[in-house]
């Protein structure tokens, strides 16, 4: 193959590796805008299995095994105990009983998913008007860790009876029993009326629900504390049940997060936590639940579109997986096509300026030749040398193909051959 024709191939190859050099940097900078992708496993903290927690965090299971995601779910003691679990960085979620997080806290809200009632129930032969009537009484405030006895802990500090109330560690069922035998003079409950223990302390005679006439108080006093309403019949029309109104205290289940947490994982939680929790109840509207009021951290970046505008255009109407492809993808083609016009616009001029710096060595070479003529006594084997020279310059010239933009070039140079030639001719 000719010296020429092996130049003309290696201009073209060099441009060719410099762009797929280029590209390959375009392809590396724009992934440094990608999120990487979602894990397929995720671990939620609940409370026991008897709870709200627990069974809540079943739904959500069955909702994103769906979309191929795996919710490995953990039990605790309540919400304290979640609460440590995701600042150890133990789990990826966690439901919280809302006002148990420090005001620093660096974890981050998906919403509140529903109000969580706070019942107090009591001997109802010992009448109790307000919370101060508990003074001296033995009250069930349910086991560390729990978020009943964190509440219950809060009001009965704002009334100064911490150290004049008997303070025991019952919940649940066993508080219920107890406080039916008239062990206990009252205990507080969180949960949704639903719950058996709930409904059987409604429905037993003996045993009545506080109303919290100073609910406001305690709500500017707690932000995170709403004022709820019981309605008179709600629980049972026929027997009237409860037979009044009655004014309940209610902080909001949060869903909390792990600051690194996926964004493109939340919006697939949020999408399941509005599925389970948007029904309307005793307590709330419908669709008023999950928000990002009461919040006790900070409401998450991603949880706050969502609840303002819905979720990403993509995942309204695509698979998750797809979803999430196409946004990757997307948002990989952004940077690179922006090194790629570019990119696509200067390989044309390099090229062109490759062949045009083989041309100038061409010219360099020819004005050698004429340099070596001019004006001077040519022996016959010298003027048979520059006729070779030229002959191979004119060669390479004939044998390269080029832009037609360059054709111009290649035929003056050409002739300015033929013109050295004449010359050589002469002398």
């Amino acid at each position: 193959m000719a010296a020429s024709e092996r130049t003309s191939k290696k201009d073209s190859i060099v441009t060719i590796a410099i762009a797929i050099v280029l590209i390959i940097a375009g392809f590396w900078l724009a992934y440094q805008f990608v999120e990487p992708a979602p894990p397929t496993d995720l671990t939620i903290s609940t409370g026991s299995k008897e709870g709200a927690y627990y069974a809540n965090a079943l739904k959500y299971k069955e909702l994103l095994a769906k979309q191929g995601i795996t919710l490995n779910i953990q039990t605790s003691a309540g919400s304290t105990e979640n609460l440590q679990r995701l600042i150890a960085n133990e789990t990826d979620l966690a439901l919280v009983q809302g006002g148990l997080t420090a005001a620093d806290t660096k974890l981050q809200s998906l919403g509140s998913l529903y109000y969580e009632p706070t019942w107090i129930f009591h001997q109802k032969d010992q009448p109790l008007n307000k919370l101060t009537d508990l003074a001296g009484k033995k009250v069930a405030i349910g086991p560390e860790g729990s978020g009943t006895r964190s509440l219950a802990n809060l009001l009965l500090a704002d009334n100064q009876l911490l150290k004049n109330t008997t303070i025991l560690d019952s919940a649940g069922s066993t508080a219920a029993d107890q406080l039916l035998a008239k062990e206990i003079d009252a205990a507080f409950f969180i949960g949704p009326a639903e719950s058996p223990v709930i409904q059987r302390l409604l429905r037993e005679p003996s045993i009545e629900l506080i109303s919290l006439q100073r609910a406001d108080a305690y709500h500017r006093l707690h932000p995170f504390l709403s004022k709820i309403t019981l309605p008179e019949g709600i629980i049972d029309l026929k027997t009237n049940i409860p037979n009044t109104q009655k004014v309940l205290l209610a902080p909001t289940a949060n869903l909390l997060m792990h600051p690194n947490f996926h964004p493109a994982l939340s919006v697939l939680v949020l999408q399941a936590i509005q599925q389970v929790h948007k029904q309307s109840g005793i307590f709330a509207a419908a669709n008023q639940f999950p928000n990002s009021n009461n919040v006790t951290a900070p409401i998450n970046d991603v949880a706050d579109r969502f609840y303002k505008k819905g979720p990403p255009f993509l995942m309204r109407y695509l698979p998750f997986w797809t979803a999430i492809l196409i946004d990757r993808f997307i948002v990989m083609l952004i940077p690179l096509l922006a090194l790629l016009i570019p990119l696509f616009k200067v390989l044309p001029p390099l090229y062109r300026w490759r062949i045009s710096s083989r041309i100038y060595r061409w010219y360099e070479s020819l004005h050698e030749v004429d340099d070596n003529i001019h004006g001077k006594e040519l022996t016959e084997e010298q003027r048979l040398n520059f006729h070779q020279e030229l002959s191979r310059i004119e060669n390479e010239v004939n044998k390269v193909k080029t832009p037609l933009s360059y054709a111009e070039k290649v035929y003056h140079l050409l002739a300015h051959i033929n013109l050295v030639r004449k010359k050589l001719n002469k002398a």
